[in-house]
């Protein structure tokens, strides 16, 4: 009897430690990412819960392809490539404020930023800031100091390639008004830096910063309150390897700015923070894959259908973990629909092989939102695989597809203004070209939309001339 009491409470200690041990772990894995318990349980149940997008599969039948478009000039802007070009940010903005569209560029190999503008007979060259930044990831206009000028927001990798050292910087590179900066660090000594935005986080009038940080092992999404003097202090938010961009909005419409975060690796997670105003945020998941391999790779916020809220343009097409990367069958885009109280409703807009950067602008002027695409991961080997591509919006949130180009190839940076000043919007593409093939190797592209010099559009109709020219979505 005595030994079946035993038995019993081996038996007993040995269940306890089956069930009580996950729980520990999960636990403790929730204080490690900052996450509230409810929101780590859901996202646990979300590996359970399969769905047709979460794998990938999800039919794009909104989609159609139709014919290539030929209406985009390509032209090589900036400094001349001497060596395979790592190009990994672009920006379109008025830096200088003279009312024409430059554009800031991340030298990753240069460890420059560079800001190619019109010369007064309107020629683009390259300025290259003095100013060192160590694998600089991302650039964002911001008037920091409210003197009226333009200041630069830099992340910094420390190290392009994967890395585990916290090399990581945020910098603000202050405009005396005449584009000469003086360097400024508000975070150092921390995981890779991907992102930086500025705004009024906390109500108190000034600009805060908020940094997305991938890391490696080790990633944070952080916001930095502003002391003054240049002075910041950190604030944690999140604890997840591979986060990669961190936009500011107001989400809920509530009037302050809330953070929304991708976060790759294997998490395939996109969180909103939401404000309350005064610098305190409440973590919302707002879609997660359960493929580990889904490759997110980017998101951008504009209001595509058009209800007055501001939905998620998100790109999937990272392949970088493969040697050599390649495309997967789900890479493609979709749009997260802001609902409100609701959450966010996935839709699939269509496939499109290592999809890295997506923005939504009117490029036709017919008034809607239509989509440009472009690939850093695709089957290069082969001389017609796609590296830009348009999805060419038919006013009711259907698409058609338009392959654009093939050449260059590796384009991991995309935005889109009008650098000509002809009301047209035009895209800028920057090449990121780590591995080969090399023959078709371009560093900062322009593709002139020659719409209006056109006789007619490609599927036949006239050229439309009934709406303005739209700015397009905000970028990574």
């Amino acid at each position: 009897m005595k030994k079946l009491a035993t038995t019993a409470t081996l038996w007993l200690g040995v269940l306890a430690i089956l069930v009580g041990l996950p729980i520990l772990i999960f636990v403790l894995q929730a204080r490690h990412s900052g996450l509230p318990v409810s929101e780590q349980w859901q996202q646990f149940t979300r590996r359970w819960q399969r769905t047709e997008e979460d794998s990938g599969t999800a039919s794009p039948a909104a989609t159609r392809t139709g014919e290539p478009i030929d209406f985009l000039r390509a032209q090589a802007i900036g400094v001349a490539a001497t060596d395979a070009p790592r190009i990994a940010f672009v920006r379109v903005t008025d830096l200088d404020r003279n009312g024409t569209d430059d554009v800031l560029v991340c030298d990753a190999i240069a460890h420059r930023i560079g800001w190619i503008h019109a010369d007064a007979d309107g020629t683009l060259n390259e300025t290259v800031f003095p100013n060192e930044t160590a694998a600089p990831a991302h650039v964002e206009p911001c008037d920091v100091d409210r003197d009226g000028d333009l200041d630069l927001l830099v992340a910094s990798m420390g190290m392009l390639f994967p890395n585990n050292d916290r090399v990581g910087a945020v910098l603000i590179l202050e405009n005396d008004g005449h584009q000469t900066f003086t360097s400024h660090i508000a975070a150092e000594r921390i995981a890779r830096v991907t992102d930086v935005r500025g705004g009024d986080l906390d109500g108190d009038g000034d600009v805060d910063l908020v940094a997305g940080q991938f890391g490696y092992d080790d990633g944070e999404v952080r916001w930095l309150e502003n002391q003054g003097d240049w002075r910041f202090e950190s604030h944690v938010l999140l604890h997840l390897s591979g986060t990669i961009h961190t936009p500011l909005a107001d989400i809920d419409g509530d009037g302050d700015l809330d953070i929304i975060a991708l976060v790759t690796q294997e998490w395939e997670e996109t969180y909103l923070f939401e404000n309350d105003g005064k610098g305190q945020f409440q973590t919302r998941l707002i879609y997660g894959s359960t493929n580990e391999d889904y490759g997110s790779s980017g998101i951008s916020l504009m209001d595509l259908d058009g209800d007055g809220d501001l939905d998620v343009l998100y790109t999937n097409g990272d392949a970088f973990d493969y040697i050599p990367p390649r495309p997967r069958p789900w890479h493609g885009l979709q749009w997260l629909e802001n609902q409100g109280d609701d959450g966010f409703a996935f839709h699939r807009i269509g496939d499109f092989p290592g999809a890295s950067v997506a923005r939504a602008a009117d490029l036709d002027r017919d008034g809607d939102p239509d989509i440009v695409v472009c690939s850093a991961y695709n089957q290069w080997e082969k001389p017609g695989a796609l590296s830009l591509g348009w999805y060419e919006n038919q006013g009711d949130l259907t698409f058609i597809f338009r392959p654009v180009a093939s050449a260059p190839t590796h384009l991991i940076a995309l935005d889109v203004g009008d650098l000509n000043g002809d009301g047209w919007i035009d895209i800028v593409t920057g090449g990121m070209h780590v591995y080969p093939p090399y023959d078709r190797v371009g560093r900062v592209t322009w593709w002139r939309n020659r719409w209006n010099n056109d006789k007619r559009e490609p599927n036949g109709r006239q050229p439309k001339q009934n709406a303005p020219g739209s700015r397009g979505s905000d970028g990574p």
